[in-house]
């Protein structure tokens, strides 16, 4: 009988305790199917609602000041190849590099999709 690999680190070593899967590499435990639903993404959506995707272009909807700094990201910002951050824990999901500015993280509520 074949286990599946684990969601984490991908090892092929995995085996079954009880109702749960364990990864003896990465010490990950989960129940079955939990697998598949952990290796799918995060859904993340604009200001209006649409699903972003790695490399899109948005708009930034508000200006949003830049802490630590006097400068504004002004209304009508054009923000091009976003990258899309899941496990963001404040609550910048989205990676970016902002001309005249450099890079920096945005919150996915203050842009639209371009």
């Amino acid at each position: 009988m074949s286990f599946p690999n684990c969601p984490q680190c991908q090892s092929e070593y995995t085996y079954q305790d009880g109702e749960l899967f364990i990864c003896p590499e990465c010490s990950h435990e989960w129940k079955q199917g939990e697998g598949q639903a952990s290796e799918q993404q995060e859904i993340i959506k604009d200001a209006n609602g649409n699903v972003l995707a790695d490399g899109d272009s948005v708009i930034v909807v508000k200006d949003l000041k830049i802490k630590g700094s006097s400068s504004v990201v002004k209304v009508g910002t054009k923000v091009k190849t976003i990258r899309l951050i899941t496990d963001a824990s404040d609550g910048h999901n989205i990676d970016c590099k902002i001309d005249g500015i450099g890079a920096m993280k945005l919150k996915s509520e203050f842009v639209k999709k371009a």
